[in-house]
C-alpha cells in the first residue's frame, strides 16, 4: 500500500504544478509571472466635454467617442458627459478628482491653459495626464456681408485709429481664446491691446446672432461656427489665423497675407486624470492614433473644418509647455494674468 500512497501523492503534486504553470482559471499567478491579470479597459469609459452641448469640445468628444466605438478601436461603451462652467474649470476639477484612475478622459483646447493663468481655476494642464492632440483649428474674423471693412488690415487700421469706434465680439470670456486671437493680431498691427474693445458672449452662436443683428462690428470665432452663414451669403470672413490657407475656406487670406504678422492655433486634444495608470495611458494614446487614420475621422474633419494634427503624449506635453509660455505673455500684455 505504501507504493500506492506515494504514487497518488506524486500525481496530486504534479497536477497542481501543471495547473499553476498553465494559468487555469481560478488558479493564482505564480510570483514574478508576466501574465497580466487584467486588460484595460474592463468597463465603460466616460468622455467629458467641459462645456454645454453643441460647442467645439462637445462636438469633438461625441465625434471621437462614436468613431472609436463604431470602428471597434475601443470595444467598451463610451458615454459623453457635459460638465459646463468656469470656462472649463468645472470639468477640470472633476477630472482632477479622478486622480489615479483610467476611465475618465476630458477634451480641451487653449482655455485649459488660460483658466489657470487668469485665475479661473486652481488647476492647470500640469494637473492632468496629456494623452494626445488630434487636431488644430483656427480663428476667423467675420463681418456682415454689407460691412464697410473689406480686409483685416482695414479693420485693424480702424481699431488703431479709434479703439472705441469698433465693437469686437467673441464667444469666449475676456482673456480666453476668441479675445486672445484678435488681441494677438491687433498687437501685431500696432494696436494698444489694453484699449481693445471686446464684448463677450455665451458661445459662438450668440456671438453670430449679435453680429447679424448689428450689435457688434466683427466677431472672432471658430471656422466651424461661421460656415453656414458664409454659405448663406450673410457674412464675410476677412482673415484666418492659420499660417497658410485652409481648404474649407480657401478664398480667405491668412493674417500674414493681410499684412499682419501673426497667427493663432486652436489645438484640441484629450487628457486623463493625474497619475493615470500606465496601461490606460498607452491604450488611449494608441487608440487616438488609430482613430485619426480612419475614413470616418477624415469625413468628420472635413465636415467641421478641422485639420488633423496628431501628437503623441510626449510631443503634446512639450507643445503645451511652449503654448503656456506664449499665452502667459499675451495675457500679460492685456493685463489679465493672475499673479
Amino acid at each position: 500500500m505504501n507504493w500506492f500512497k506515494r504514487l497518488a501523492s506524486g500525481m496530486i503534486i504534479g497536477l497542481s504544478l501543471f495547473t499553476a504553470s498553465c494559468g487555469i482559471p481560478g488558479s493564482s499567478p505564480t510570483p514574478g509571472s508576466s501574465t497580466p491579470v487584467t486588460k484595460f479597459p474592463e468597463k465603460p469609459i466616460e468622455f467629458v466635454a467641459p462645456s454645454g452641448a453643441g460647442g467645439g469640445w462637445d462636438t469633438t468628444a461625441r465625434t471621437a467617442a462614436k468613431i472609436l466605438n463604431d470602428e471597434k478601436i475601443v470595444t467598451q461603451p463610451i458615454a459623453v458627459q457635459n460638465k459646463p462652467g468656469g470656462g472649463g474649470a468645472v470639468g477640470l476639477a472633476y477630472l482632477v478628482d479622478k486622480k489615479g484612475t483610467g476611465y475618465t478622459v476630458n477634451v480641451y483646447s487653449p482655455p485649459l491653459l488660460l483658466i489657470a493663468l487668469n485665475g479661473q481655476s486652481q488647476f492647470s494642464y500640469k494637473n492632468t495626464t496629456p494623452l494626445a492632440q488630434v487636431m488644430t483649428d483656427y480663428i476667423v474674423f467675420a463681418v456682415k456681408a454689407d460691412s464697410k471693412y473689406q480686409s483685416a488690415k482695414e479693420l485693424m487700421d480702424a481699431v488703431k485709429a479709434d479703439p472705441k469706434n469698433l465693437k469686437v465680439g467673441g464667444g469666449s470670456a475676456p482673456g480666453s481664446m476668441d479675445h486672445l486671437a484678435f488681441a494677438k493680431a491687433a498687437k501685431a498691427a500696432g494696436v494698444d491691446v489694453k484699449k481693445l474693445p471686446y464684448v463677450s458672449f455665451q458661445g459662438g452662436g450668440e456671438a453670430m446672432t449679435n453680429l447679424l443683428g448689428g450689435h457688434v462690428d466683427v466677431i472672432s470665432t471658430g471656422i466651424g461656427e461661421t460656415l453656414e452663414q458664409v454659405r448663406a451669403g450673410k457674412i464675410r470672413l476677412l482673415a484666418v489665423t492659420a499660417p497658410k490657407r485652409i481648404n474649407t475656406i480657401k478664398d480667405v487670406p491668412t493674417l500674414r497675407e493681410s499684412g499682419i504678422d501673426a497667427d493663432f492655433v486652436v489645438w484640441r486634444g484629450f487628457f486623463g486624470p493625474p497619475d493615470m495608470p500606465a496601461d490606460a495611458r498607452a491604450f488611449y494614446e494608441e487608440s487616438f492614433a488609430k482613430m485619426v487614420k480612419t475614413k470616418s475621422w477624415e469625413e468628420a474633419a472635413s465636415k467641421y473644418g478641422w485639420i488633423t494634427d496628431y501628437k503623441n503624449a510626449a510631443d503634446f506635453t512639450k507643445f503645451l509647455d511652449a503654448q503656456n509660455r506664449d499665452m502667459e505673455s499675451l495675457l500679460g500684455e492685456i493685463g489679465l494674468v493672475k499673479k
